[in-house]
């Protein structure tokens, strides 16, 4: 399994943390087969917008779309995530996902 990009940003400063990343979270727990990938990334970008963790909803956007879920459908997280973990937390998610949808694709 490559790395996630996400563990870049702080593999460097703790190794540990990017190898605990990149094999038990990504390499098994996502791989694990009592969910897709695609509930995987519904059920985490609705935690991620409910905790308010900005920098972790980004990478999560990408990785959501790649599992075939829809700009639609990431749209009724947020909405929804209004009016359980609070209106600023569904802003700011609604911000951070309209900056990625707005990055260059590669």
């Amino acid at each position: 399994m490559t790395q996630p990009p996400e563990t870049n940003s702080f593999s460097d400063v703790v190794p540990e943390l990017g190898e605990l990343t990149r094999d038990l979270l990504f390499g098994k727990i996502w791989e694990r087969p009592g969910l897709s990938k695609r509930d995987r990334s519904l059920i985490t970008l609705a935690a991620l917008t409910a905790l308010y963790r900005t920098e972790q909803i980004r990478p999560h956007v990408r990785r959501a779309l790649a599992n075939g879920v829809t700009k639609d459908e990431i749209r009724e997280i947020i909405l929804h995530m209004a009016f359980y973990a609070g209106w600023p937390t569904a802003v700011n998610a609604a911000r951070v996902v309209k900056e990625v949808y707005q990055e260059p694709r590669p």
